[in-house]
């Protein structure tokens, strides 16, 4: 090997793309990497082992993915291997080197733990060919088995993954057909990672999967999400926040709503993805129907927790949507009110049930109504975040800025930039607040202003600790432990 190659041997370079779930498989593999000695980098120049953890679920994640690839495919020297790794690599397997050329390797979502492997077999090989890493058998690690936490850590708060794999007929979505079906991972093994977690000092723990509220069905598990959530709660009191995403409208259990509103820990947040709302545009995308039991179960969730924020989503132009069709989605929006909403607009999948429907929605039709979509929901955005003005809650610190002017100039004062409870990462809004506070910490503030997306706050210096179980301050909402 040349002194080049010699520099670079055991530093590996990974790109994640896609969503957490991903972001949480690539901390996966960083983890296998490191505990066989190899180092992350963030230069591929400096790197032996050269992954993408890529997306395959859209046309346009498919093109980063492969545009990824290429380009480390194109520039790479000596010794170097180009692995392909994810949702990509488990839909096209061997196919994707007709895509790629000159790409060394490429292993499967769910043999993620086996990436050491395949590097050992890549530098053996003989011959250039590339290698495969693609079994059809269903692997599920767990922290006790191998000492790989499945979770992402960024910041104070970190994705856990509770499951892979989804179950669901969707009839637009490719999941199933790129993951398989659901595989719920041990609760002891969640459980066990929730407490390392608490550990590391993790203020905010997501639980993630393609369908949460599946939790546990292949486990023989009833309410298996509720009863999840019932162990952590128990083993790792002292993470202030633990926050629902991915629920499937009509497993939103009553015992996983008295779940919820029982526990000070479980955020009053839910993030459920109902895609549209009216009955024959669901029945083709092959989704629960009854619209009615949206409007009952909200109703229900808002009586028992009436802080709750919802956060849903949205596909406008599915084939076949009429206009009739787009009006009672419309009017299911204005009813419901929904806090967090995010549209898309219809992706053509090929291999999807949805590819073969006809009367496809054209492109500046499906533009039209996503505009109008979310000029509605601004509006409700907008009024939901003016009447959080003059309530005290607690918010999350992540970092630091600078104010500016009217203009755009530095005024020379230094916010904090935060999320309260009716924010996930990346996805919502954030709360800005006045002064430079602890990055990490959940600090009182007291809402002073909003915007469509955002709200500005004041640190409530008067405010008393937020204890669950105590009495608070007028306008105080009770949301867990601030320390």
């Amino acid at each position: 090997m040349s002194q080049i190659n010699a520099k670079i041997k055991n530093n590996y370079y990974l790109l994640s793309l896609g969503c957490s779930k991903n972001t949480v498989d690539s901390e996966s593999m960083a983890q296998v990497l490191g505990q066989h000695g190899l180092r992350g980098v963030g230069d591929p120049d400096t790197a032996e082992v050269l992954i993408v953890n890529t997306c395959g679920f859209i046309d346009a994640a498919k093109e980063e993915s492969i545009s990824a690839l290429r380009e480390l495919v194109e520039g790479k020297k000596g010794n170097q291997m180009v692995i392909a790794a994810g949702c990509l690599s488990q839909r096209y397997g061997a196919d994707l080197v007709q895509y790629i050329p000159g790409l060394d390797g490429v292993i499967g979502t769910r043999r993620w733990m086996d990436i050491f492997d395949l590097v050992t077999r890549l530098r053996d090989r003989k011959h250039p060919e590339p290698l495969y890493h693609l079994p059809t058998d269903v692997k599920v690690v767990g922290s006790d088995e191998r000492g790989v936490l499945r979770a992402s850590v960024q910041g104070a708060s970190a994705y856990l993954k509770i499951a892979d794999g989804c179950r669901r007929p969707c009839a637009f979505c490719a999941i199933p057909k790129i993951k398989g079906t659901a595989v719920s991972r041990p609760v002891s093994s969640i459980v066990a990672e929730a407490v390392q977690l608490q550990k590391m000092g993790v203020k905010e723990v997501l639980l993630i999967a393609q369908d949460t509220t599946d939790y546990g069905y292949d486990l023989g598990l009833k309410d298996g999400l509720a009863h999840l959530l019932n162990e952590i709660v128990k083993y790792a009191p002292d993470i202030p926040w633990i926050r629902v995403m991915y629920a499937y409208p009509g497993y939103v259990t009553d015992y996983l709503m008295e779940t919820m509103a029982k526990h000070k820990q479980i955020l009053p947040y839910l993030d459920m993805p109902l895609q549209h709302g009216h009955r024959e545009t669901l029945k083709r995308m092959k989704r629960p129907a009854k619209v009615e039991w949206v409007y009952e179960t909200v109703g229900k969730l808002r009586t028992m927790i009436p802080e709750l924020a919802v956060r849903t989503t949205f596909i406008v132009g599915y084939p076949g949507e009429t206009d009739e069709e787009f009006g009672g989605l419309m009017q299911f929006v204005k009813d419901l009110e929904f806090d967090r909403v995010g549209t898309f607009k219809y992706s053509y999948e090929i291999g999807t049930p949805s590819a073969d429907l006809p009367n496809h929605v054209p492109d500046e039709v499906k533009q039209a109504r996503y505009d109008q979509l979310m000029e509605l929901q601004q509006g409700i955005s907008l009024k939901k975040n003016q009447m959080m003005i003059g309530k005290t809650i607690p918010v999350l610190i992540e970092g630091h800025g600078a104010g500016e002017d009217e203009d755009g100039h530095d005024t020379g004062d230094i916010l904090s930039l935060g999320r309260s409870y009716r924010d996930a990462p990346e996805i919502d809004g954030y709360v800005i607040v006045e002064g430079e506070l602890p990055v990490g910490e959940i600090v009182p503030v007291r809402i002073t202003g909003a915007t469509t997306y955002d709200l500005f706050a004041t640190v409530d210096t008067g405010a008393p600790q937020i204890i669950a179980g105590k009495k608070y301050g007028e306008g105080m909402i009770d949301l867990g432990d601030v320390k």
